[in-house]
């Protein structure tokens, strides 16, 4: 990439990585590092693969989502910051680990839509509690669908008979999980349960983040405590007719797993500020068996890379992030 000439100190650098890594991901992994050139200030976004989940994600779709949710948190950081973020995906072929970098190119572009998001970043948390019955408008989800097809993804609101098709998909994956040891201990790798575990937490998903129990509804909110027992954790009733909404991309390759997650964390920066809570599924989407059948046949969309649920209801608490230290190198 060119030299820019835009010269960032240290702080401002440490700020924006901070941004980033506000993303989502699964388990809360943050299964990224990112590396800035004073040279040329360009970021480069890497894959962290130690902090991969061989049992839920053997291919690594779902670590290159939320790697792409970080790179998209990037560039809106970058874009609210006044410079004009120039991404390229994949840029070297011979490092697979090296996912993206960003050069920040001057002054941003008067008709860049990347900045209005900023407020959302920080504010965007994923709920696991009950949302209400209140239908989302048909302008908001048109509205979210537009997002998604900036980065080159599709969004599909699916029609009863399908959301019932995923709702049965997602609880056979559940009920399948439940019977292998391996599933159930890498989960429990990443859950933090007890006060002094969930309080030093810096990754995973703390016991005051799982949410209630579900004592009615259908609502496909992922179980953290398994089996364990988690000391004042109540239950609740869940909505009975979920909202769901089906990302997918034409194409299943790295580079259209980085363009879904990018689409995913417009779709869910959009969302927060449209006064939706938000959270995401993808327990079908961990079996290829179950995968294929995610997609409605009717759409357009190739192949689905996450199910989001959305409605209105509280935000759900902020999660540990490493610090970012631990995820930044400048050369």
């Amino acid at each position: 990439m060119q030299e820019t000439g835009v010269k960032l100190s240290r702080e401002i650098v440490t700020a924006l990585v901070e941004d980033a890594t506000a993303a989502p991901s699964m388990h809360n992994a943050q299964p990224w590092k990112f590396l800035f050139r004073p040279s040329d200030s360009v970021f480069q976004v890497y894959a962290d693969l130690d902090r991969a989940m061989p049992h839920a994600d053997p291919t690594t779709r779902a670590l290159h989502l939320g790697c792409a949710a970080a790179l998209f948190n990037l560039r809106v950081a970058a874009a609210h910051a006044g410079w004009e973020p120039v991404t390229r995906l994949l840029p070297d072929p011979a490092d697979p680990r090296l996912l993206a970098e960003v050069a920040l190119a001057g002054a941003t572009a008067p008709e860049n839509d990347l900045a209005p998001l900023y407020p959302a970043i920080h504010r965007r948390h994923t709920s696991r509690q009950p949302f209400t019955d209140e239908e989302i408008p048909r302008a908001v989800k048109d509205a979210l669908s537009g997002a998604a097809l900036i980065e080159g993804a599709r969004l599909v609101f699916p029609d009863a008979w399908h959301v019932q098709t995923v709702l049965d998909l997602v609880g056979d994956a559940e009920g399948r999980d439940a019977t292998e040891p391996a599933a159930a201990e890498e989960l429990r790798n990443w859950t933090r349960v007890g006060a002094g575990a969930a309080d030093a937490a810096r990754d995973g998903v703390p016991d005051y983040a799982f949410g209630p129990r579900g004592r009615h509804g259908s609502a496909p909110v992922r179980d953290f405590a398994g089996q364990q027992s988690v000391p004042g954790r109540g239950t609740a009733v869940f909505e009975g007719t979920p909202q769901l909404a089906v990302l997918g991309t034409p194409g299943d390759r790295p580079k259209d797993w980085l363009r879904a997650g990018q689409a995913m964390e417009r779709v869910l920066l959009q969302a927060t500020l449209d006064g939706l809570a938000t959270s995401l599924t993808s327990q079908a989407l961990e079996r290829p068996e179950l995968r294929w059948t995610v997609r409605d046949p009717q759409s357009a969309m190739g192949f689905a890379q996450m199910v989001l649920r959305l409605g209105y209801g509280p935000s759900g608490p902020g999660t540990p992030r490493r610090p970012v230290d631990e995820v930044l190198d400048i050369e």
